[in-house]
């Protein structure tokens, strides 16, 4: 039995159902047979397959003369790389980070990678929680914030090593270790408390673009004692996986 939704108004059902498919073969890890893609669809096999035949007929997926095996088209992966080429993933974070600021106690920016460290280039102070002084423009310590391991943890070690020697001592702080870098990696998270100021906590999380390669870092400062729950205290890791999704950034689990 079909398990596709009635129409709704306003829209053609027909492309609605197109783009499901295109949805499975995008999110498959491999090449999918056309039962596979009927299961993960819901439908019957022949629905499936007059779908699968009119993406391929528009370039949309292509199916191996061999195997019949279905992937995506050349006309998808050109949409998909079109795409990619209008996203300004700093534009991207800097709006969810705007939004995150306005909703909870929680100042924050987005900061890329200069030769003298990570570099501020958004800055939005919260009605709720603000630390004077950070401003756009500011460069933070390499070693002992958030946004700094959140580099460390992605960026090439000659990089970090550069951008350390032109910041004094007293202010990039104390380098960090393997185990503390391979647990940032892991998780795509860093959070420190009383780093810089007594109290305050420091989080950042990066941002990808589609070769997996970091863009920028979302980063935030609040005192902790001002936010409600364990969501709240999570909200930045949960902003920053929107925007990899919008990035390209997110690999498919």
């Amino acid at each position: 039995m079909e398990a596709f939704p009635e129409k709704r108004s306003g829209t053609i059902q027909s492309v609605s159902i197109a783009t499901r498919f295109l949805h499975i073969l995008a999110n498959a890890q491999s090449e999918l047979a056309l039962g596979e893609v009927a299961r993960r669809a819901g439908t019957g096999g022949s629905t499936a397959h007059r779908y699968l035949q009119s993406l391929v007929k528009e370039g949309l997926a292509k199916q191996d003369p061999a195997s019949g095996l279905y992937d995506l088209g050349p006309a998808a992966l050109s949409i998909g790389v079109s795409a990619l080429r209008r996203i300004d993933a700093v534009e991207v974070a800097a709006k969810h980070m705007k939004a995150l600021t306005h909703r909870h106690a929680i100042s924050g920016g987005i900061a890329i990678w200069t030769d003298r460290g990570p570099t501020l280039v958004r800055w939005y102070r919260s009605a709720y929680f603000s630390v004077n002084p950070l401003a756009l423009g500011d460069i933070l310590p390499v070693d002992n914030t958030a946004c700094g391991l959140i580099f460390q943890a992605f960026l090439p070690k000659a990089n970090i090593d550069a951008a350390r020697k032109l910041q004094p001592a007293h202010f990039r702080g104390t380098p960090t270790n393997k185990a503390v870098l391979d647990k940032v990696r892991s998780e795509q998270w860093s959070e420190m408390t009383s780093h810089l100021l007594s109290n305050v906590t420091g989080q950042a999380a990066p941002v990808f673009d589609a070769q997996q390669e970091i863009v920028c870092v979302m980063t935030t400062v609040t005192d902790l004692g001002q936010l409600q729950s364990e969501e709240e205290r999570m909200a930045l890791f949960h902003e920053a996986k929107l925007v990899n999704q919008a990035t390209g950034g997110l690999q498919p689990e």
